[in-house]
């Protein structure tokens, strides 16, 4: 499964534990307090795992972007154009500043990188 999809289920379970232990402490209800209360935890934990796995993930696909030989900034006749100029550019990656990855990387404007000057 993919983890942004998991680690969205896992923020809505972790909601709704949250909500029914508000409905809990307000019935005064000490079994399911506890039992909520570990299953928050448990998923808190598992929440930042996901999340250290994506920044992982993230950081090796913005190291493998960042050792093509060649970058340079797109026109905006280039990025109008997107289609055709990943077809005469083979292996181009376009990475825009907005994005996880632009931000990883610290792109400040929408970047190609190819194994080839472009």
């Amino acid at each position: 499964m993919n983890l942004k999809t998991t680690l969205q289920e896992d923020n809505a379970k972790l909601d709704l534990c949250r909500r029914q232990l508000d409905v809990a402490n307000v019935t005064k209800n000490h079994e399911d307090i506890e039992t909520l209360t570990t299953q928050i935890n448990e998923l808190t934990m598992k929440i930042s795992d996901t999340k250290a796995k994506l920044q992982s993930q993230l950081s090796e696909k913005a190291q493998k972007i960042v050792a093509l030989k060649f970058n340079r900034a797109l026109s905006k006749a280039e990025q109008a154009d997107m289609g055709k100029l990943k077809k005469s550019v083979r292996g181009l990656m376009v990475v825009h500043p907005m994005t996880a990855l632009g931000k990883e990387i610290g792109v400040e404007e929408v970047t190609g990188y190819a194994h080839k000057p472009f």
